[in-house]
């Protein structure tokens, strides 16, 4: 079966691109389009894509409300959203993580990462690469750190979901963390599965906004600018200290 593409950009010509990029690839087709946040929850309703590609700054409803609404499990049950920036870091990136969002792109995206990216979170995955979570963690840092949310869910992990979600807060890919716990990629993939799961997650990109937000990984100084910050451990079980 194709997969189901809507596209919501409020410039006609940007989305007249990638209507011609993503209808010439196999196995894909749009079956919409929008050029406002509104229109794309409606569009999201009446087509119910597979894959929402999301422009962020838009009138009258703007990309993070409407991924929210696309996102809720009875509005577009199983539809995925790529939020599209114009910049590397935009300052709403992380917002729209928060509200759902698998991940994000760049506007010049080379074609074949684009379609790539479609590829990825139409199995369920977050485009959301390591680099570019890391990245995402120094600008949240530079933020005043608000207390921490609750979660009750956390305490069904064990300490070792606790490890993997901690060291997929920090940014580190599935083969970074077999590495870091001498565990095989089987089995790291199985507890992601797991953390997943319990916590009711869609994505890799949501674990790093609940690692976040629940103070299980915190930033404890964030340095000068343009360093890596350090982290400290949370979770049950284990004494806080430097990871």
């Amino acid at each position: 079966m194709s997969l189901r593409i809507l596209l919501v950009d409020d410039q006609a010509l940007v989305r007249s691109g990638f209507r011609m990029l993503v209808e010439v690839q196999p196995g894909m087709e749009v079956v919409g389009e929008a050029a406002n946040g509104e229109e794309a929850v409606a569009e999201a309703r009446r087509t119910r894509p597979d894959v929402v590609l999301m422009d962020i700054r838009m009138p009258r409803m703007d990309g993070i409300e409407a991924t929210r609404l696309i996102t809720r499990a009875d509005a577009s049950p199983g539809c995925r959203v790529l939020l599209l920036t114009t910049y590397d870091l935009d300052e709403y990136v992380f917002r729209g993580l928060r509200a759902g969002a698998s991940g994000f792109l760049l506007k010049d995206v080379a074609p074949e990462d684009l379609v790539r990216a479609i590829h990825v979170v139409a199995e369920g995955e977050s485009l959301l690469s390591p680099s570019i979570t890391r990245r995402l963690i120094e600008e949240f840092v530079r933020t005043p750190e608000a207390p921490p949310m609750s979660c009750p869910e956390l305490a069904s992990l064990t300490e070792r979901e606790h490890e993997v979600l901690t060291l997929m807060g920090r940014g580190l890919a599935n083969q970074e963390i077999a590495e870091r716990l001498s565990l095989s990629m089987a089995t790291v993939k199985t507890h992601v599965n797991r953390v997943f799961s319990k916590l009711r997650l869609r994505d890799r990109a949501q674990a790093v906004v609940v690692a976040y937000e629940t103070g299980i990984v915190r930033p404890r100084d964030a340095g000068p600018a343009g360093s890596r910050p350090e982290y400290t451990w949370h979770g049950p079980g284990r004494d806080a200290g430097p990871w």
